[in-house]
């Protein structure tokens, strides 16, 4: 069977080949975020091809996360994506008690003079009115796998345990699904009402009466199940980034243990290992 030689580079279909000139267009600025992608017409006209082309083309920006495509509406342009910024501490290789919270409203207020023990910091434009962390459920902790797992790490049985699960919300839409599970309850009942927004890590440090600091975070990725798809807006299978782990009491007891599932298309978690 023929192949080709090695100094010959693979073809790269046309589609793909208009993909990158779009892409390169948006990059620019020639097409800010929100902004209406030209008609599949108007760029047949303009790019010389046919409307398949067009077509497959924007179906890989969509892919790529690049653009959002609106049944009967058009193609438009995908906001930037989040960027949780956690810097590591040189000397201690610690994560430093940044913040996701300082860039929401309200957030980020240190009152015990030691910071959030789990706040990594956001770097996007202006908080919107409906941005920040919001309650969603304090489920029962009933043994399942995950309950288990979560135990084994605070050194628990999953009956001391109490959970909480949240939302946040960045730019006016669902960014993270979030769980902390703590060795202590039952929670105050102002704390799990659904729909109540705050900076829930500090309010459980606060209601166990503990200061946290960070013990581990492992970093990973999942598609979304059912419930986060619905709490994300995403469809099921969508990529998911996970961040998650063990804050502890500054003794090193473990007391918290925090479980977030962000969008992947619209956020990537970037590690500074040089003070700033």
């Amino acid at each position: 069977m023929a192949t080709n030689p090695p100094s010959t580079p693979p073809r790269v279909p046309l589609y793909r080949r208009l993909a990158r000139r779009l892409q390169e267009r948006i990059d620019a600025g020639g097409y800010p975020a929100g902004a209406r992608l030209p008609s599949e017409p108007e760029l047949s006209a303009e790019f010389g091809v046919n409307r398949l082309t067009v077509r497959q083309a924007v179906a890989e920006l969509e892919r790529a996360a690049v653009v959002e495509i609106r049944r009967g509406v058009g193609t438009f342009v995908r906001p930037p994506a989040v960027r949780a910024s956690i810097t590591v501490d040189p000397r201690s290789q610690r994560f430093d008690l940044g913040s996701l919270h300082e860039a929401l409203p309200g957030g980020g207020r240190d009152t015990t003079g030691r910071g959030d023990a789990d706040r990594d910091t956001a770097d996007r434009g202006d908080a919107g009115p409906g941005d920040g962390e919001f309650v969603v459920a304090a489920p029962a902790v009933t043994g399942s796998a995950e309950d288990e797992e979560v135990a084994r790490q605070l050194g628990r049985a999953p009956g001391e345990l109490s959970r909480l699960d949240s939302v946040i919300r960045l730019g006016g839409r669902a960014r993270a699904a979030c769980s902390y599970w703590v060795p202590f309850g039952p929670l105050p009942a102002e704390l799990v009402r659904p729909g109540r927004a705050g900076n829930l890590v500090l309010e459980l440090a606060r209601a166990g009466g503990v200061e946290l600091e960070y013990d581990w975070r492992a970093f990973g990725a999942i598609g979304a199940d059912l419930a986060d798809a619905e709490l994300l807006g995403v469809p099921a299978g969508t990529p998911l980034l996970v961040r998650e782990g063990v804050s502890c009491t500054p003794d090193g007891t473990p007391a918290l243990y925090v479980r977030r599932r962000i969008d992947g298309s619209s956020a990537r978690f970037v590690l500074h290992f040089r003070e700033r």
